[in-house]
């Protein structure tokens, strides 16, 4: 093997050295006024610095962890809020701390200036000595063959793996993609036309007998298993026709749980037996009370929310009445103990009606959405939820300013998409916002000329990956690189 080196390249000795770094033991000392002053027990009345400082602690305990190892680890922005000793109780001072040091002995002192606190317990244990600059092994790779070399080989393996990253990397360009999948694509799409169009035929069937207003799928399953869903439900109905009339006026849809959903729509589980349908649809009635009563919790968030409007997300995740109701009372319960003791910040707007909140289950998120919509969690506390809107107000109103340009420009895109290209279909996934349709879009006019053959009569779904689905729907990434 050596002979076959000097053949290639010139080997030269590397020189190894044992450099001595801070120890565990050293950084925890070193750190400990650090901690003594940001501990988030020492905020307990004060939630808003305690949560801070406590996320903060967790990052900075990863990033010591990462360089005590010797690993690179990213730059990362900490935030810490201290006790302002000079001034009265409850005054903090905001630390903002950067760490892009590589070594744990600099980071340390980083952390310790930043707070002006003494570093003279770091300053007197030894500085390591600076490792020895490295001579590099230079190796003529053009001429070998790298097709029979095992990617553990301890030589030429890190040089057999980066070829197949980069073979990877290649193949996963949008147009070197549709070169390799399009035919594939198409066939399955074709293959597939017949049980569509009985999908078609069924809904129809179903829609016009018992007099819904629209049969729909939202399962994620495809077609396939919605046609043995509509089956299922005919052959139901057809047992039990008795009972099928409330279904007049109404909204069925396939979906992963049964129940009314809060658009009064009928849900079915696409997984569970007919019998439990069969069940739901005899209850409709008994939902439908539960459901009536909801516009009245809504107003009673907004009346006690200075006329803030109470919507839901487009892409909600589906929840039951009655679930929603208890939701409702919930965070309704908790604004007015707040209003009772303290009252809304003097900043807020007289009214919030042209602002919007969304309240969903007690371990939903806590955002802006895309669209400007406050998301929260029926279990926040009164004092948190007023402290996060007052935060976001500004935000969330750039939020619908934009969200109202944009859904005007994806509409116009995407029907200048489906022209162009001639696609049989363009869809996207529920996590796509406009603003990244958009892109997507335009980048794909953009490039038109490299990737319209590929792309003429394929159902286009923008996700965020690859794939050929089982019915021919073709999924790109919405940031995809050409």
């Amino acid at each position: 093997m050596l002979h076959s080196l000097r053949h290639y390249g010139e080997v030269h000795q590397k020189l190894v050295t044992c450099v001595r770094h801070l120890t565990t033991t050293e950084v925890s000392t070193a750190l400990r006024p650090f901690y003594f002053n940001v501990h988030p027990d020492l905020f307990g009345q004060y939630p808003s610095q305690r949560a801070i400082n406590e996320n903060s602690l967790k990052q900075l305990s990863s990033i010591i962890e990462t360089l005590q190892a010797k690993r690179w680890t990213k730059p990362a922005s900490l935030q810490f809020y201290l006790r302002d000793k000079k001034c009265e109780e409850g005054t903090f001072r905001l630390i903002k701390i950067y760490l892009s040091e590589r070594d744990i002995r600099e980071a340390v002192l980083t952390i310790l200036r930043a707070c002006d606190l003494p570093t003279e317990y770091v300053d007197k244990i030894p500085k390591p000595p600076p490792e020895p600059k490295k001579e590099t092994v230079r190796i003529n790779t053009s001429n070998i063959d790298f097709s029979k070399v095992n990617e553990n080989d301890p030589i030429f393996g890190p040089i057999v793996m980066r070829q197949k990253i980069n073979e990877a990397k290649e193949a996963l360009k949008l147009r070197n993609w549709l070169v390799k999948n399009y035919q594939s694509a198409l066939e399955k799409l074709e293959a597939n036309r017949p049980l569509r169009e009985e999908v078609d035929r069924l809904r129809k069937k179903i829609a016009q007998q018992w007099k819904l207003t629209d049969v729909r799928w939202d399962c994620g399953w495809n077609v396939t298993h919605f046609r043995g869903c509509l089956q299922s439900f005919m052959s139901l109905a057809e047992q039990h026709p008795e009972v099928m009339h409330v279904l007049k006026g109404r909204t069925l849809v396939f979906a992963p749980f049964t129940g009314i959903s809060l658009e009064g729509h009928i849900m079915l589980n696409s997984g569970e037996v007919r019998h439990n349908w069969l069940d739901l649809i005899k209850n409709v009635r008994k939902h439908d009370k539960i459901l009536f009563r909801i516009p009245g919790f809504e107003k009673s968030v907004s009346q006690v929310l200075r006329g803030i409007k109470v919507g839901r997300r487009k892409f909600m995740p589906k929840v039951l009445a009655g679930e929603y109701e208890r939701n409702l009372q919930q965070i309704t319960t908790s604004l007015s103990d707040y209003r009772g003791r303290r009252g809304f910040p003097k900043q807020w707007p007289q009214s919030l009606e042209e602002f919007e909140i969304v309240v969903e289950t007690e371990a939903g998120p806590l955002m802006v959405s895309p669209t400007g919509q406050f998301i929260v969690p029926s279990s926040l506390p009164g004092f948190l939820l007023v402290n996060f809107i007052t935060t976001n107000l500004e935000h969330a109103k750039e939020k619908m300013t934009e969200y109202k340009n944009d859904k005007y420009i994806e509409r116009s895109l995407q029907k200048q998409c489906m022209d162009e290209f001639k696609l049989f279909n363009l869809r996207k996934d529920d996590n796509i916002t406009p603003d990244l349709m958009i892109k997507c879009c335009e980048r794909l006019l953009e490039k038109k000329i490299d990737i319209e053959q590929y792309l003429n009569g394929i159902h286009l779904n923008v996700a965020t990956y690859y794939s050929v689905l089982s019915d021919g729907v073709v999924c790109i990434p919405w940031n995809w690189k050409l």
